[in-house]
């Protein structure tokens, strides 16, 4: 009996061509499906995009103010030179010494001399605009020395100037009774007894700025150096001269 006339191996080959038909359609289905399915890149380069365009938009900002900054200095500069700004002048007028007080004191070693200076005295200043636009003036203060020893200080509040004009400005220096110590009381009680004559230096700074349509430029800045001596006993200016300096930024 030949082998295809066994049922046993007819359903044997009947099984192991079912083996390879499923064999090959799982193949098929798998390579059909590998074909088919979508491959999902990273998202890399989405971040890449995104850095590169806020970079960009960075860029145009600081482009923006850079422009913005130059066109209003070349404002600024076209002001100026339309303007012609000087600098504004303050002098020093006139000293007015109303009271100058200089009591010896009392220490606990006798060797040792001490004092104690009181002065009031008051100051009149000029100011001048030579500007074709207004000014405006910050707070300006003022320091009397003695042999570089600050004695006392004044202040004037700020203030606004018109073009062309001239205008009067007061302080008042107070001393209150500023004890003074060995050398410095020595030369004080010699300059006031024997001599007559307390030279004394005014120091301060006044703060400028030139106003023009409601907007102030760069400041200018006037330094005030007084040298002035006094009478004690005459209570009067015997002696004066300033120097001034303005520095414009």
């Amino acid at each position: 009996m030949s082998n295809r006339a066994n049922p046993a191996y007819q359903n044997g080959e009947q099984r192991g061509r079912q083996e390879e038909a499923a064999a090959a359609s799982s193949s098929s289905y798998a390579n059909g499906y590998n074909q088919s399915r979508p491959y999902f890149y990273p998202t890399t380069p989405a971040r890449s995009s995104s850095a590169a365009s806020l970079k960009g938009c960075c860029c145009c900002l600081f482009l923006l103010f850079s422009f913005i900054a130059l066109l209003v200095l070349a404002v600024v500069l076209v002001v100026l030179l339309a303007v012609k700004p000087k600098k504004p002048q303050f002098d020093l007028q006139q000293v007015g010494v109303q009271y100058v007080g200089i009591t010896p004191s009392t220490v606990a070693d006798p060797t040792t001399t001490a004092a104690s200076f009181s002065l009031t005295i008051r100051l009149l200043f000029t100011a001048v605009n030579p500007n074709k636009v207004g000014i405006k003036y910050g707070e300006s203060r003022f320091t009397v020395m003695y042999r570089g020893i600050p004695l006392g200080r004044a202040s004037v509040p700020g203030f606004y100037q018109d073009a062309h004009s001239v205008r009067s400005v007061v302080a008042t220096i107070a001393v209150d009774r500023v004890n003074l110590l060995q050398a410095d009381a020595a030369n004080l009680m010699r300059d006031a007894s024997l001599n007559d004559r307390v030279e004394l230096r005014i120091l301060g700074d006044v703060g400028a700025k030139i106003r023009v349509m409601n907007f102030d430029t760069p400041g200018v800045q006037v330094s005030v150096d007084c040298a002035i001596a006094i009478s004690p006993r005459k209570q009067s200016l015997t002696y004066k001269q300033c120097g001034f300096d303005g520095l414009s930024v």
